[in-house]
C-alpha cells in the first residue's frame, strides 16, 4: 500500500525542505498522512479547478508546486483559499507541495525551465549550497544557446514555452549566454548582469526592472509566472511514476494561465 507519507517522503529527496526559503510552506499542508493513495494529480497551483479536477479524476493526493495556504488565520469558506482548502477536505484530498524547496532543487524548477529553452552548459548561478549527492543547488541557472539577437531570442521563447505574449526589453547586444529563474526572480537581475549574462528568462518584472535592464544591457524577457515553473509538472509527475509503478500519477488538464493579451 502506497501512502500520503510514502509521497511525501519521496518529494523530500528530489526536493529537500532544508532547500526551502523560511518563509516558505511546503510540504504536507493538508490532509492525513496515513491515507492510502492509489491516484495522484500533478499541477503548478492548487486552485479551485484543479482540486476539482482532482476530485473527478479521483484522486486521493494533489501535488503542486505552489501550496495551498499562505498566511490563512483561519480556516472557512470567507476566503477563496479557505474555500479551496475545505473543498479538499471535504473530499479527503491530501495537498503536498515543493516551493522554493522545488525552485532551488538540481532538477527543479529552474533546471527544467533552462532545458526547455534548450541552453546547453547549464549551471548554477551562485550556489548556496551542495546535497547529499554532492550536487550544488541554489536559485538561479545559467546556459548557453547559439548567438542570436534580441528580437529573435525573445520570439524563441515565447514559441518553446507557448507563451500568448511576452514583455521584453532589448540589451542592446547578441545574445549567447542565457540565465533563467521561473517565477518572480527579477530581483535577480544585477546579480545577472554582474556575472555578463546577455540575456535573463523570468516573469512578474515590475516597470523600473525594464528600464533597468536595458540600461545595464541585459535582454529581460517576462515569459510569465505559469509559463515559466509549469515545465517542472510533467518532471514530477514522471519522476513520481517512476517511483510509484503501481499507482496512477495524472498531470493537470483543466489547469492553463488564465492572463490574456488583447
Amino acid at each position: 500500500m502506497t501512502t500520503v507519507q510514502n509521497i511525501y517522503d519521496y518529494i523530500k529527496t528530489l526536493a529537500p525542505e532544508y532547500m526551502a526559503e523560511e518563509w516558505d510552506h511546503v510540504g504536507l499542508l493538508c490532509g492525513r498522512s496515513d491515507r492510502e493513495v492509489k491516484r495522484v494529480l500533478v499541477a503548478l497551483d492548487p486552485f479551485r479547478a484543479v482540486c476539482e479536477e482532482a476530485k473527478v479524476c479521483g484522486c486521493q493526493l494533489l501535488v503542486t508546486h505552489h501550496p495551498c495556504l499562505w498566511e490563512l488565520k483561519a480556516v472557512n469558506d470567507q476566503t477563496q483559499e479557505g474555500r479551496n482548502l475545505l473543498f479538499l477536505i471535504e473530499n479527503g484530498i491530501s495537498a503536498v507541495n515543493a516551493h522554493t524547496n522545488l525552485d532551488f532543487a538540481p532538477d527543479g524548477v529552474n533546471d527544467c525551465l533552462a532545458e526547455k529553452l534548450g541552453l546547453t552548459e547549464i549551471e548554477v548561478i551562485d550556489p548556496v549550497g551542495t546535497d547529499e549527492q554532492g550536487r550544488s543547488y541554489g536559485l538561479l541557472r545559467g546556459g548557453r544557446i547559439a548567438p542570436c539577437k534580441p528580437a529573435a531570442f525573445a520570439e524563441f521563447v515565447k514559441k518553446s514555452l507557448a507563451c500568448e505574449g511576452v514583455r521584453w526589453v532589448d540589451g542592446g547586444k547578441q545574445i549567447s549566454r542565457v540565465a533563467v529563474g521561473g517565477g518572480s526572480c527579477s530581483g535577480e537581475l544585477c546579480r545577472v548582469a554582474e556575472l555578463g549574462c546577455d540575456a535573463f528568462v523570468t516573469a512578474d518584472v515590475k516597470y523600473n526592472a525594464f528600464n533597468d535592464a536595458r540600461d545595464l544591457g541585459v535582454t529581460l524577457v517576462d515569459a510569465g509566472h505559469f509559463e515559466t515553473e509549469n515545465p517542472v509538472c510533467a518532471s514530477l509527475a514522471a519522476r513520481l511514476r517512476s517511483a510509484f509503478p503501481k499507482i496512477e500519477v495524472l498531470e493537470s488538464k483543466v489547469h492553463t494561465d488564465c492572463i490574456k493579451f488583447a
